[in-house]
Order: structure tokens, then C-alpha cells, then sequence
């Protein structure tokens, strides 16, 4: 019994590791200044994010050169501001795809 309670928490740390780098590099990109995964802080929370926006290249996009009016209704119009150069396009990458999965 031991044994099977022990591989099912190695097994969800494996799974859970994905998403830990993915929230290690939104903190080290400056991300959760303004974003959550669960609840708007200034801007909206990434799952709210992944279940409007269905679009990989636009959330790719306003990361890279930053966005307006999106989300006014939630952030008074606040703007996101580019991350492009100062977060690779890999990285930019990585980040569209975990707020995807979050669906």
C-alpha cells in the first residue's frame, strides 16, 4: 500500500514540475506583477485568459508587443506592456503555451 501511495506522489510531482518551471519563468519574466493563474490582480487571470482566448499567436503576440483593450471590462483599461526583447521568443513561447493549457 506504501509503494502505491508513494509512486502516485512521485508520479503527480512529475506532472506538477511542467507547470512549476512554467511559474518559476513567469515570475523571473515579471509576469506576476500583474497576472495570476486563478484571480485578476491588475490584469486577468491566465484562466480566464485560456478560456476567452483560443488563439496561441495572439496570446504570443501581446506578450511579445504588449496589448490594450482587451480586457478593459477587468483592467480599466489598463495596458500590458511589451516583453519583447527583454523575454526570448522561446520563453515568450513557453509562457503562451502554459497560459493555454490552463483551459
Amino acid at each position: 500500500m506504501k509503494r502505491i501511495i508513494a509512486s502516485a506522489v512521485l508520479a503527480s510531482a512529475f506532472v506538477a514540475a511542467p507547470a512549476m518551471a512554467d511559474l518559476e519563468l513567469a515570475k523571473k519574466s515579471g509576469c506576476l506583477a500583474c497576472h495570476s493563474v486563478e484571480a485578476k490582480v491588475v490584469g486577468p487571470a491566465w484562466k480566464d485568459v485560456a478560456a476567452q482566448v483560443k488563439d496561441r499567436t495572439r496570446i504570443i503576440s501581446s506578450i511579445k508587443k504588449g496589448s490594450k483593450g482587451n480586457w478593459t471590462a477587468v483592467t480599466g483599461g489598463v495596458p500590458m506592456p511589451p516583453y519583447s526583447p527583454r523575454v526570448s521568443d522561446e520563453n515568450i513561447e513557453k509562457l503562451a503555451d502554459f497560459i493555454m493549457g490552463l483551459h
